[in-house]
């Protein structure tokens, strides 16, 4: 068991000037295409307690992409939460990719055993789903399957029931109403993420009864500390998820998922495997598990030959960076602040 630390004093929040002289726009190449993406452009601030990485997707607008810079402004000046446990049980993450590949996929998880497979990708068929999900039933003990909110009621049920037994079915739909509908007609457990991370009232879901675990973000929730409040109040199992983050984001998740006081399901924090080249060094999964590290001085190092993007690029986030300072220094986003500073 690590040994506790005391919490840090509350920060004011820093400048933008402050966070632009402390900030690197990275683009990190992908081993396959996963959400749609072959690279991943993202944004890493150094403060004084170490890297917190700002990565809202592009198509992300700045009021949501607020809890994303309150996520990378904690880790950075605050750094993690007291840990409660020395290691996190990971999941696979297979992409959409042909059943042929998935154990090229899995190989790069030793000792994994839960794997979480994209389903409902565009453009393919119930049938692709069917095939990646055996084979990697095949080869791994535990599968769970994520959707995206890709399907209707009608066809989650009917995918469900074709895909057969798993650990959970994750965002089989886009909406809570939806979830509960789906939940009432299979005996599957279902899983929350988008209803969550993606709600003005993330404890809707557990309201209208339409999930039995909850996958939480640390970057799209507003940061570590935001998260752990969010799984005392939401009382359902947690899975700590990678929302397609760096080796510094991945971080964040690891500190959370290790504050948790119970932690019984692999989390989605493996998903560092995806990228061809990351901000550091790699880590492998020892039986499974990732051990909690943390980038700052006398910890793990970020990269000084950081694949920095095109000028045109680095002006686009520090323009965002800008826009997005000016939004979380706004009374609407009081919670946010709250979630920081609290």
């Amino acid at each position: 068991m690590p040994m506790s630390r005391p919490e840090p004093s509350r920060p004011e929040l820093p400048t933008v000037a402050e966070l632009l002289d402390a900030a690197v726009v990275v683009r990190l190449p992908m081993r396959t295409r996963f959400r749609g993406l072959t690279e991943r452009e993202t944004m890493i601030i150094r403060g004084p307690a170490g890297w917190g990485e700002f990565g809202p997707f592009v198509e992300y607008g700045d009021f949501e992409a607020a809890a994303w810079l309150a996520a990378g402004i904690e880790a950075a000046h605050l750094g993690p939460p007291p840990a409660r446990r020395d290691s996190v049980r990971i999941n696979a993450t297979v992409p959409a990719v042909p059943a042929s590949e998935v154990a090229a996929v899995l190989a790069r998880y030793p000792g994994a055993d839960t794997a979480k497979v994209k389903v409902a990708e565009r453009g393919q068929s119930l049938d692709d789903d069917v095939a990646r999900v055996a084979a990697a039933r095949e080869l791994i003990p535990r599968v769970r399957v994520d959707a995206n909110g890709g399907w209707s009621v009608d066809d989650a049920i009917a995918a469900i029931r074709a895909i057969g037994e798993v650990e959970y079915v994750e965002q089989p739909c886009a909406t809570v109403a939806e979830l509960a509908a789906v939940r009432r007609a299979v005996d599957v457990p279902i899983a929350a993420d988008e209803s969550i991370r993606k709600a003005e009232d993330p404890l809707r879901v557990v309201a209208a009864d339409a999930a039995d675990v909850a996958v939480l973000k640390v970057a799209p929730l507003g940061g570590m500390r935001a998260t752990l409040r969010l799984a005392d109040q939401i009382g359902l199992p947690v899975v700590v998820s990678s929302a397609l983050d760096s080796a510094v984001g991945i971080a964040a998740g690891l500190a959370a998922a290790a504050a948790l006081p119970t932690l019984d399901h692999a989390c989605g924090l493996g998903t560092g495997s995806l990228f061809v080249r990351d901000v550091a060094d790699p880590v492998s999964p020892v039986d499974g598990s990732l051990a909690p590290r943390w980038f700052a001085d006398g910890g793990d190092a970020v990269h000084d030959d950081l694949p920095t993007v095109d000028p045109d690029r680095d002006r686009w986030w520090r323009d965002r960076l800008t826009r997005v300072h000016a939004v979380l220094s706004e009374p609407a986003s009081r919670n946010i602040l709250q979630n920081l500073f609290q």
